[in-house]
């Protein structure tokens, strides 16, 4: 079985998790994933099966779209639902108009710094287990590619928005930095990735929908 396949992960469970159910009914067959998605995210990730292994790292630099909403006001350690609230502040007076120049701000290359709760090492640890333990290390910036960043809809402490972008951007980080641009502080409280390359909600193999699917392919 040599295949590549979107599947649309729902919230609740991780990336592995997917891959873990597929081998109740795959046996011996490489399986991996070209990139991960956030537990308490949702949508596209593309799985790979057997020789098709080997196009990972070309799936990888697909260009991604991912629709997600800030609640603004709070921000917690892991700048999602996952975390403890860290911080509070007010919500100023944010009219569509100053979203919307903010966001365009975060449109192009820029350099965003990586968050501590990420599979980034650190001396060969993982940048989630320190951040466990409540230390917080020094990142490096690195450059990203945004190509479209628009507002969807907002509301006194809410914003949602669509995003397109390249390899290696943080969504978490990106709304965190958008919420202080806006004079505040915000974390993601929804983020689903409706697109990866060609693959989105329409060609994508729900989870509960596995057995079917593997019942149609060789």
């Amino acid at each position: 079985m040599d295949h590549v396949q979107g599947f649309w992960k729902p919230t609740g469970l991780t990336s592995f998790d997917v891959i873990r159910k597929l081998k109740t009914y795959i046996k011996n067959v490489k399986i991996g994933h070209s990139g991960t998605l956030d537990p308490f995210a949702e949508g596209v990730l593309i799985i790979c099966f057997g020789k098709a292994t080997s196009q990972v790292e070309r799936l990888m630099n697909l260009n991604k779209t991912y629709i997600g909403t800030i609640q603004l006001g709070e921000t917690t350690d892991t700048l999602d639902t996952e975390g403890k609230i860290t911080d509070s502040q007010p919500i100023p007076a944010i009219s569509e108009e100053l979203i919307n120049s903010v966001l365009s701000e975060f449109t192009g290359d820029i350099s965003q710094i990586p968050p501590m709760y990420s599979a980034l090492k650190k001396n060969g640890v993982p940048l989630y287990k320190l951040a466990r333990k409540g230390k917080v290390v020094p990142r490096e910036p690195r450059k990203i590619s945004i190509y479209k960043n628009r507002l969807i809809s907002n509301s006194r402490d809410k914003i949602t928005f669509e995003v397109e972008c390249g390899r290696g951007t943080y969504i978490r980080t990106l709304a965190s930095d958008i919420s202080i641009k806006l004079g505040t502080v915000g974390y993601l409280i929804k983020l689903v990735r409706t697109k990866i390359g060609s693959f989105d909600e329409t060609n994508s193999i729900r989870v509960e929908n596995i057995p079917q699917w593997i019942s149609t392919i060789d």
